[in-house]
C-alpha cells in the first residue's frame, strides 16, 4: 500500500467562471443562481437563442486579440510559485476549443470581404493574426510567451475528459520523480463555431439544461471556463486518492446502451472509496440518455450517496470541466457546503440526486466524474490529505 503521506496533493487550485473565482462561483451556486443567459447562437450573425454563460463583458464573437485573453492572464498570474515550464515544474495544458473560434472568424470575415458584404454585416476585414490562434499548438505557444512560461509545456485535448488527462499525466510525472510540482492549466471559451456545432446536434436548443431531471426533452448549456491545479507531494489539505479513465471505443458520440463504460471507469474509484462516506459531483450536462446511464452507474457504485451537477448553472465548460469542477469541489469541502443541482427538480432520472444544497462536513471525500463523446469516461476521488 502506498504511503498516504506521499500521495499527490492539491497544493493550490482556482477557477474562472462568469461568476468569478472559485469562492465567488461556489457562493453563487449555493444561492441557486444561474449564469446561463439566452444568447443568439451565432453571435452578431444571429440565430436561435440558446443558453450560454459568458465571462462578464465578453461577446460571443471572436476578436483580435481575444477578449478572453485578459481574464485568462489574470488567472495565470495568480498561480503561486515560480519557474513554471521548467524541467522540474512542467505544465499540462488542456481544453477542447483552444483557438478554433479564431479560424471560424477568419473564414467568415474573408468570405464577407470577398462577397462585398463585410461592412453591411458589421464584420472587420480578415486579419492574418486570427490564424495565429487557430490551432492548439500555436494558441498555447502564444499563451506561454504571454505568461512567461518555459518550454516544458504539454498539450492534451480529448473532448470533455481533457482536464482529467492533464491531472493523470501530472500525477504520473510526480510519482515517477520527474517533477517537484506540476501545473494543470485548462481553458475553454465559447465562439459561434463551438455553439453552432452543438446547436446542429439539437442538444443545445432553446431550453434550459436540467441535469438528472426526468423530463421529455434533454438540453444542455455551454459556458466559458478556465482553471488551474498545482499538484505536488509536500503540501495541500486535499489529495487525489484515486484516478481512472476508460474509453468504450463504441460510437462517435454515444455510449454502450447498457452503461457498462460508466461502471468500468468507476471500479477503481469504488475500491479506493471503500469505508468512506462520499458525495458525488457528476458530469450532468442535461442530456437524457447519458444522464440516465451516468446517474444509474453512480447509484449502483455508491448507493444513496448524494449526487449533484452544476452545469445547469455554469453551462458545460467542455474540455475544462474536470479542473473547473475540481476547484469548486475543493472549495465546497473547505466551506462545508455542497451546492445542489441548480436548474433541476424531481423526479430524477436515477439515484439520489440532491436538488438542494447540503452540509458536507460529515463526508470523507467526493467522487468527481466527467464523460465525453464516444464513450470516454474519467473519474477521481478527492479526499482529505
Amino acid at each position: 500500500m502506498a504511503d498516504p503521506g506521499n500521495r499527490v496533493r492539491i497544493a493550490a487550485t482556482d477557477c474562472l467562471t462568469p461568476f468569478g473565482d472559485a469562492a465567488a462561483t461556489l457562493a453563487a451556486l449555493l444561492r441557486g443562481e444561474r449564469a446561463l443567459k439566452r444568447v443568439p447562437v451565432l453571435g452578431r450573425e444571429g440565430g436561435d437563442l440558446v443558453p450560454l454563460a459568458l465571462i462578464e463583458g465578453r461577446a460571443l464573437d471572436e476578436s483580435e486579440p481575444p477578449e478572453w485573453l485578459s481574464p485568462l492572464s489574470r488567472l495565470a498570474r495568480s498561480i503561486p510559485g515560480e519557474g513554471w515550464g521548467s524541467a522540474r515544474r512542467p505544465i499540462f495544458v488542456t481544453g477542447s476549443n483552444f483557438g478554433v473560434g479564431a479560424l471560424y472568424a477568419y473564414r467568415r470575415s474573408l468570405a464577407a470581404v470577398t462577397q462585398g458584404t463585410a461592412s453591411a454585416a458589421g464584420l472587420e476585414p480578415p486579419k492574418e493574426d486570427f490564424l495565429k490562434w487557430g490551432d492548439p499548438g500555436a494558441c498555447v505557444a502564444r499563451l506561454a510567451r504571454e505568461f512567461g512560461w518555459g518550454s516544458q509545456v504539454t498539450v492534451f485535448s480529448h473532448a470533455c475528459v481533457s482536464a482529467h488527462l492533464g491531472l493523470l499525466q501530472a500525477t504520473r510525472a510526480l510519482e515517477a520523480g520527474l517533477a517537484d510540482e506540476a501545473l494543470v492549466f485548462t481553458f475553454d471559451f465559447l465562439s459561434p463555431f463551438v455553439a453552432g456545432g452543438f446547436h446542429a446536434l439539437k442538444i443545445l436548443n432553446g431550453e434550459w439544461p436540467a441535469p438528472y431531471e426526468n423530463r421529455p426533452t434533454g438540453a444542455i448549456g455551454l459556458g466559458d471556463g478556465a482553471a488551474y491545479a498545482v499538484l505536488g507531494k509536500g503540501k495541500g489539505d486535499l489529495c487525489l486518492a484515486a484516478q481512472n479513465l476508460h474509453n468504450e471505443m463504441y460510437h462517435v458520440t454515444g455510449n454502450r446502451p447498457d452503461g457498462s463504460g460508466f461502471a468500468a471507469c468507476l471500479e477503481p474509484i469504488v475500491a479506493a472509496a471503500k469505508g468512506r462516506r462520499v458525495w458525488m459531483k457528476g458530469h450532468g450536462t442535461g442530456t437524457l440518455e447519458a444522464g440516465r446511464l451516468e446517474a444509474g452507474a453512480l447509484a449502483q457504485a455508491f448507493g444513496e450517496a448524494p449526487l449533484v451537477g452544476w452545469k445547469g448553472s455554469l453551462g458545460h465548460t467542455l474540455g475544462s470541466c474536470g479542473v473547473v469542477e475540481l476547484s469548486l469541489a475543493a472549495q465546497a469541502i473547505r466551506v462545508g457546503r455542497t451546492p445542489g443541482t441548480v436548474g433541476s427538480r424531481a423526479p430524477a432520472l436515477a439515484g439520489a440526486v440532491a436538488f438542494d444544497a447540503f452540509d458536507n462536513r460529515s463526508f470523507d471525500a467526493v467522487v468527481c466524474a466527467s464523460n465525453a463523446f464516444g464513450g470516454s469516461h474519467a473519474a477521481f476521488l478527492l479526499a482529505h490529505a
